[in-house]
């Protein structure tokens, strides 16, 4: 099956006062048709600025290399006119804060609106009636109601359907969800990401997720990419990866998760990952998560480990990979 959506040799850098940031290095992936497909790992290693790149939104201090395609359009290559015509139509974005990406001064309706107008030549009223259908389908209460009234007025729940419904306006054939049930309280993450996945099937589309929270994955996702400090260190899909994760990074984010079907009800304390995500000013040379990592041996500061086939379907970049922690297993069943 071709990919939907194809990201090749990705790398990012940023140009600061302090010398070039290597954000992203050499990331691929790919997202098939109807797929939703998990980015995870620490914040700041590198998620959001992937999915920036697919949309081309990255800052002028950034420089990308690499490939990205959609279906059999190379993104890279085009205008940043033809980009916009890509953007809201054939993939769209649910940011992380909604309250910050809603602009203030326009009703709901018009906001939405707007992404019909531009993309679908829709007049105002038709706009407005599509608009109310699209509430409706991401189940804003009284969407008839909520299409006169500004983003102050919505609760944080409510802003995050906006966002959804703006994204799917267009059907788009990517959905990219960007921390979508952040500082959303359990209940309302819950709603959400029923949304997503209706949405899934009703609009069809491929779906790229970004979140640090492996519940979510583990609830929606189908295979996953785990990052780290701009990296790809492991990848498989979600149940085999859960059941038997490989990176020793990996297997440290599992072991971070609360665990209330231990004896007593809940583990006494919460494995942690020493240390800090490094800053990445030059290329590294070795293993990245070697600092951190208590497998690390002299092996793995000689040079940076490649991604390797461990199981089928399932890839890890580590010179010792091997799940030596008992009890990972179905370690998120929610």
């Amino acid at each position: 099956m071709t990919p939907r959506l194809a990201v090749n040799d990705l790398s990012v850098r940023f140009a600061t006062d302090d010398g070039e940031i290597l954000a992203v290095d050499r990331m691929s992936f790919s997202v098939e048709p109807g797929e939703v497909l998990a980015l995870v790992g620490e914040s700041g290693c590198g998620k959001s600025v992937t999915a920036m790149s697919v949309l081309r939104l990255l800052p002028s201090i950034a420089t990308m290399t690499g490939s990205i395609t959609l279906d059999e359009t190379e993104l890279t290559s085009l205008s940043t006119r033809q980009m916009r015509e890509i953007r809201g139509r054939d993939i769209s974005m649910i940011f992380q804060e909604p309250m910050t990406s809603l602009n203030p001064s326009y009703t709901i309706g018009f906001q939405i609106g707007e992404v019909l107008r531009r993309h679908e030549g829709m007049s105002r009223k038709q706009a407005k009636e599509r608009a109310v259908e699209l509430l409706e389908l991401v189940r804003m209460p009284a969407p008839t109601a909520r299409i006169k009234e500004y983003p102050h007025q919505l609760s944080g729940g409510m802003r995050q359907r906006v966002m959804i419904a703006m994204a799917v306006a267009c059907s788009p054939k990517v959905l990219i969800a960007d921390e979508p049930t952040t500082a959303l309280d359990v209940t309302i993450q819950a709603q959400i990401l029923d949304i997503i996945r209706d949405l899934r099937e009703h609009v069809g589309a491929s779906i790229l997720l970004i979140t640090h929270d492996l519940g979510v994955v583990a609830d929606i996702a189908d295979r996953i990419e785990v990052m780290y400090a701009g990296h790809k260190v492991e990848s498989g899909p979600v149940h085999e990866l859960f059941d038997n994760p490989q990176h020793p990074y990996t297997i440290g984010l599992l072991g971070a998760v609360p665990r209330p079907d231990l004896a007593g009800g809940m583990q006494d304390r919460l494995q942690e990952i020493p240390g800090l995500v490094p800053v990445l000013h030059d290329k590294p040379e070795s293993c990245v998560f070697a600092p951190r990592c208590s497998r690390a041996t002299d092996e793995c500061i000689e040079a940076m480990p490649p991604l390797g086939l461990v199981h089928p379907r399932q890839y890890t970049a580590c010179v010792h990979p091997g799940n030596r922690d008992a009890q990972i297993s179905e370690v998120v069943n929610a």
